[in-house]
């Protein structure tokens, strides 16, 4: 179970901040933006023909930085509200899905930017299982840099998931130094 409750921490930034960065939990776009330019900028070349799923893809922001590059997009999001603000905004594939319960498709990439923030750890290392297990080509994800004494927030260090994500025979890529406390991993098939 999340450390609080989920549909309570998004529907009640939503219902304060609206349809923006804020509304869901975002300190702000430009750090939204920030990490979201980490992610593609380590599979742009590959983008071509591929397949994304969003895991956790919130309002389908993410979307923006793909959708001229022949790709197709599908999100998941946990929260029925910003499923159907995703639909709306994107026009593509938008499932309510839970990704540690619900059957997931294959797919070449799956992303997840601020999904795993307010899960616990086993529930952020079965995400990580399950997202990298339905990928053929990587899943990249980001979390909160630091020592885990929040009793809102998810914090790793990295030698933490580097060391859980050796188990999985692939290519791991950290990338820190774009925000303070946060880092984006790529598990690359």
């Amino acid at each position: 179970m999340p450390r609080i409750d989920n549909d309570l921490f998004y529907k009640n930034a939503l219902k304060k901040y609206g349809v923006t960065a804020k509304g869901l939990n975002w300190f702000d776009k430009a750090s939204q933006q920030k990490r979201f330019k980490v992610i593609y900028s380590l599979i742009k070349d590959d983008l071509p023909g591929s397949t994304i799923i969003d895991a956790g893809c919130g309002f389908g922001d993410f979307y923006e930085w793909v959708k001229d590059k022949n790709v197709t997009y599908i999100g998941y999001e946990i929260v029925s509200e910003s499923v159907e603000i995703a639909r709306d905004k994107t026009g593509q594939e938008i499932y309510q899905k839970d990704i540690l319960k619900d059957d997931l498709q294959q797919a070449d990439f799956y992303i997840a930017s601020g999904s795993m923030n307010i899960l616990s750890r086993f529930e952020t290392f079965l995400f990580i299982k399950r997202c990298f297990a339905h990928s053929t080509k990587g899943f990249l994800f980001n979390l909160p840099y630091g020592k885990d004494d929040s009793k809102h927030f998810n914090y790793f260090l990295q030698q933490e998931i580097k060391h859980f994500c050796k188990k999985f025979e692939c290519e791991v890529t950290l990338q820190s130094g774009y925000l303070p406390n946060d880092f984006t991993v790529y598990l690359k098939r």
